[in-house]
């Protein structure tokens, strides 16, 4: 039996750190678990799937809406 789970993915095709405040995501910092991560400010972040619990903290406070919570 295949068990699907909602996770937050990035879409990098509309994903703009320059465009958040000092270059840190939105996303990340709203993220209560912290599972989304910058390598340094203005760069994308990159999400842990696997621990994501799919709140959609990250959703709401992306403000160009490049979070989205997937069925995998």
């Amino acid at each position: 039996m295949n068990m699907a789970r909602k996770l937050a993915l990035v879409d990098y095709g509309v994903c703009r750190p320059e465009r958040c405040p000092g270059g840190v995501c939105a996303a990340a910092l709203a993220c209560p678990s912290q599972l989304l991560h910058q390598e340094t400010p203005y760069t994308p972040p990159m999400p842990e799937p696997a621990a994501c619990r799919a709140c959609g903290d990250c959703v709401r406070a992306c403000p160009l809406k490049a979070m989205r919570i997937v069925t995998s």
